[in-house]
């Protein structure tokens, strides 16, 4: 479909109205006065609306000139824009990367890795999606993302992935304390802790089995959609359950929530970062690189054994 508003009559447009005159334009982009006349008319003879007043000493723009400048110059910009991501994408740089964040880490973890990443001034969107329980998975097999950051073992599905060991994320039993199971004065058991709500973080997979972790058969359960909420309501006393300890350390010092001895105990979860095999765009590799050096999240995991095995 033909449109009269072109890149370049927007280009003549911006120059004129920067410079002052046609003749500063002219200057500008090495042009006659009179190309960028005619520019100037042939748009406004294509569009049948006046741009410039020459009503008056110098051509002013009319408010459909100044209104076609202002949104002509958002065009102009993503135009900018959209040659530099050529150029990035031609020397292997992706334009998007997204990153999916097991909702068990805190998404700050990332931080020091991405203010690294901006330094390297390459135009690429960063994206951080949290996601829960099987949602990581999910979310790279569907491509939904490029990356996981916390991938446990337990949820992954086949396919053609790799993985990187990141450390192992340990839980705690915690309850607000004034919660009746703070009196239990041995370790918890089934029939100690089913009398209470369980919180539950909805696992945000779309396609893969949901799955969750130390709920009773026969427990009520009140459920959100992160571990962020998770905690609150455990802290307000309305639900108990395992909580990474890392998430927590804060409201265990300040006594917003205690931990409380469970006879049948739950397993450290091992987590890793995540990719399909066959992607190598350079921000990838940059933040698989980066993100799996060793000791990178001692604040939040702890590191795997020597007789651990990857």
């Amino acid at each position: 479909m033909h449109t009269a508003i072109t890149i370049d009559a927007l280009k003549v447009l911006d120059a004129i109205d920067r410079r002052g005159s046609f003749a500063g334009a002219a200057n500008e982009l090495f042009r006659v006065p009179s190309a960028i006349s005619y520019t100037v008319q042939k748009l406004e003879e294509d569009l049948n609306v006046a741009i410039f007043d020459r009503s008056g000493h110098r051509a002013a723009l009319t408010p459909a000139g100044r209104y076609l400048l202002n949104e002509g110059r958002a065009l102009l910009e993503a135009t900018e824009a959209l040659a530099h991501t050529t150029r990035q994408v031609a020397k292997g740089w992706e334009t998007r990367l997204r990153i999916a964040v097991n909702s068990l880490l805190p998404v700050d973890a990332l931080f020091p890795a991405i203010h690294e990443f901006y330094a390297l001034d390459v135009p690429v969107e960063v994206q951080l999606i949290e996601e829960v329980f099987a949602g990581a998975w999910d979310a790279l097999q569907s491509r939904r993302v490029d990356l996981v950051f916390g991938a446990d073992q337990l949820s992954k599905p086949a396919g053609p992935f790799t993985t990187k060991v990141l450390g192992k994320m340990p839980f705690v039993y915690a309850v607000a304390p004034d919660h009746p199971l703070t009196q239990v004065t041995h370790p918890l058991l089934e029939n100690d802790i089913a009398r209470y709500p369980a919180a539950v973080a909805a696992d945000s997979s779309r396609s893969l089995p949901a799955g969750s972790a130390g709920i009773f058969r026969r427990q009520r359960t009140l459920t959100v959609t992160n571990i962020d909420q998770k905690i609150a309501i455990q802290a307000a006393g309305l639900a108990v359950g395992w909580l990474p300890e890392a998430r927590i350390r804060g409201e265990l010092a300040k006594g917003d929530l205690v931990a409380v001895p469970v006879a049948e105990g739950r397993q450290p979860v091992v987590l890793h970062l995540a990719k399909h095999s066959d992607d190598v765009g350079k921000a990838l590799l940059w933040f698989w690189d980066k993100l799996g050096e060793t000791a990178a999240f001692s604040d939040w995991l702890q590191p795997m054994d020597s007789r651990a095995g990857r």
